[in-house]
């Protein structure tokens, strides 16, 4: 980067994003004017550098710039249609665009190019935001900062909005900024550092007034029996509800799932105001089109039994569609896109905590932390005043903007696995570390279960995240572990879509060298491990109803009888048939059982490295070195068999190709004909 002031307009973004006082995730924008030698002509020209569309202060790098010439943005000023036609400058920011690398304009470049400042900030605080929302804001604005910060009405982010902005620094040369009613915050400087520090100032300045002016409970009394129950208690309680509420917000299409009990949420959960105040919705436009107009409020205190609970749940979501009908057909005109789909993003139980959802983990998590922010808004303006937000009109004029559904048509087109959730067991080695590093390339969320907790993190961590997989210990020998885990999956992600059944292990012994522990331990993993891990995700699939997928990890060895192996083959062979039982069981429920039939595999395995290894080449009368050579010589296909081969058939089994076959075993061997299934 050459410019100066772009630098610098970077490093003060990053500054701002990285702090959540200052605005929320993706929220926002900031921009820098100044001079570069047009490569053209070889004259000065005037740019402009502002965020870009869909891009994150806190992250932001010269990528997710826009850069457009100065004097042909303020010459839109001149053609300009007008309010009701404002729409159309947006496709005109492409013909101001200067070079062509960058990120696309987003609706508030207007705004950065028209103000007479060489640097601007647009903020989304939540100090800021609850002045913006207060019934009496305007005068709270001018009580707080006199005539260095001004008061905008509402008006929809766009040409028009910049127009205003750059006429009330016009009219007001004390000012340094201007509080957005409905909306957000908007500073100034004629250098980058002046800009940042007038826009903390804003912040800080509101925030300490709010606190010393507000009221001491905003949300009024807490509500006898509405307290937030013991954190245990509270998450299993989360736990049992969340396959419901999951299925509830993916009624129209699967989502992806958080969970969040923090104390600013149980507290809102807990007061009087509640209901009031969630029904008035959100304010700020990146909340709302995140969380939705307004959240599913459960109407029971936390004693109420689980299952009363889950038939409320169930009645209140048809009511919130049916008002989301409402108000879509109350404001829809011909010219509106179709109703995106009526079910809730945010789902508030008290006692309990917050449910959110999105396409994906890291949408959803946001969605939550967006409605943070709203419930911090709704104290502020509660504490100073009384909090209005704008109006559902308005909203709907936003959420259904032709703009916003062109942003969401440019999406990438979701991945195989988007959305879904899975968990596979023995999967910080091997086989199972293969499958879920797959899963988690095809969009899934994958919950690493291994003995070795810090190894299935570690695993985790490499997968790209909390975003897209954690680690957890599992021992499937235990049911309390399995159930643990199983909760943990819920509660990270949502729900659960997919089970991988690989943990195994093996001992390689003749029937008279088996020992009743050999038999015990290798059963107790395998057969007993998988029907427990099956029968705790049943709960959990059934629940949802949204279908779903249970793999085992079988063997070429369950349907071939291979030398000095009783032990394993036969708890083998039970996984295999377990495969058909539960097939015939779950299928009533949409749920898909299948198995896959490896070969030994040997690079990579967990169970070759324990000694396994060693004693299958000792039977084979050959090195241990030369294992898998030997494997692959004794098939059809001279190949050997890899961790991600059996990945492979995991990923085509669980995708959309062979959504009608269940009962399945698909051999993963390179060909062994003694291990074909009849």
């Amino acid at each position: 980067m050459t410019n100066q002031a772009a630098a610098d307009l970077i490093a003060r973004s990053n500054r701002l994003g990285a702090d959540p006082k200052n605005t929320n995730y993706a929220g926002g924008n900031t921009s820098a004017k100044g001079t570069e030698t047009d490569p053209v002509t070889g004259e000065p020209v005037e740019l402009l550098w502002v965020k870009g569309s869909g891009g994150d202060l806190g992250t932001l790098t010269e990528a997710g710039l826009a850069v457009l010439r100065l004097d042909r943005l303020r010459g839109l000023a001149k053609v300009y249609p007008g309010v009701e036609r404002e729409d159309e400058m947006v496709t005109a920011l492409d013909h101001c665009l200067y070079g062509g690398a960058g990120a696309a304009p987003s609706i508030d470049t207007a705004m950065h190019g028209l103000v007479d400042a060489a640097h601007v900030d647009h903020l989304h605080p939540d100090s800021g935001i609850a002045i913006a929302t207060a019934a009496d804001g305007e005068k709270l604005t001018e009580r707080i900062f006199g005539d260095r910060v001004v008061w905008v009405p509402w008006r929809r982010p766009g040409f028009q909005l910049g127009l205003d902005i750059a006429e009330i620094k016009a009219r007001n040369p004390r000012a340094v900024g201007c509080v957005l009613g409905g909306h957000g915050i908007t500073a100034w400087g004629d250098t980058s550092e002046e800009s940042e520090r007038n826009s903390l100032w804003i912040i800080d300045t509101a925030a300490a007034y709010i606190a010393e002016h507000g009221r001491p409970e905003p949300f009024g009394a807490v509500v006898p029996g509405y307290e937030p129950l013991p954190e245990a208690e509270r998450r299993a309680r989360a736990a049992a509800l969340a396959p419901t509420i999951r299925a509830l917000a993916s009624h129209d299409r699967p989502q992806a799932g958080h969970f969040t009990d923090g104390e600013v949420v149980l507290d809102f959960l807990s007061r009087e105001k509640l209901r009031s105040l969630a029904a008035l919705g959100t304010s700020c436009p990146d909340h709302f089109l995140r969380t939705k107009v307004r959240p599913l409020v459960l109407d029971l205190p936390p004693s109420a039994s689980v299952e009363e609970s889950i038939t409320r749940l169930r009645e209140l979501h048809e009511r919130y569609r049916a008002d989301y009908q409402a108000y879509y057909d109350a404001h829809a005109t011909e010219d509106s896109p179709a109703i995106r789909g009526a079910d809730p993003a945010i789902v508030l139980v008290p006692g309990v905590g917050m449910f959110s959802f999105g396409r994906d983990k890291q949408t959803a998590r946001v969605a939550g932390e967006f409605y943070v922010n709203a419930i911090n808004v709704m104290r502020g303006a509660e504490a100073l005043s009384t909090y209005a937000p704008i109006s559902d009109a308005e909203k709907f004029r936003i959420e259904y903007w032709a703009l916003e559904e062109a942003k969401l048509r440019r999406m990438p087109k979701p991945k195989s696995h988007a959305t879904r959730v899975a968990l596979v067991t023995g999967a910080a080695s091997g086989i199972g570390r293969a499958v879920a590093t797959r899963l988690a390339a095809e969009g899934a969320c994958v919950v690493v279960a291994d003995l070795d907790l810090e190894k299935a993190r570690a695993v985790a961590a490499e997968l790209g995240g909390t975003d897209v997989a954690i680690g957890v210990r599992m021992n499937v020998t235990d049911a309390a572990q399995v159930r643990a885990a199983i909760d943990e999956t819920v509660l990270a992600f949502g729900g659960l879509d997919l089970v991988v059944n690989n943990a195994g292990l093996s001992l390689s012994k003749p029937l008279l060298e088996t020992t009743e522990a050999d038999w015990d331990l290798q059963h107790d993993v395998m057969a007993k491990g998988s029907f427990l891990v099956s029968k705790a995700a049943a709960r959990v699939l059934v629940e949802q109803g949204l279908g779903g997928d249970i793999v085992y990890i079988s063997s070429k060895n369950s349907v071939f009888a291979g030398p000095n192996n009783i032990a394993y083959s036969a708890a083998k062979a039970d996984q295999a048939h377990q495969v058909r039982l539960l097939a015939v069981e779950l299928g009533e429920h949409g749920v898909r059982v299948n198995g896959v039939n490896p070969d030994g595999v040997v690079r990579g395995s967990g169970i070759f490295a324990s000694g396994w290894g060693a004693n299958r080449a000792k039977t084979y009368g050959i090195p241990e070195e030369d294992l898998g050579t030997f494997y692959a010589q004794r098939t059809i296909l001279k190949r050997e068999v890899l961790p991600e081969h059996v990945a492979n058939a995991v990923f085509v089994l669980t995708g959309p190709e062979l959504s009608h076959t269940t009962g399945l075993h698909i051999p993963v061997d390179a060909g062994v004909a003694t291990a074909f299934l009849r």
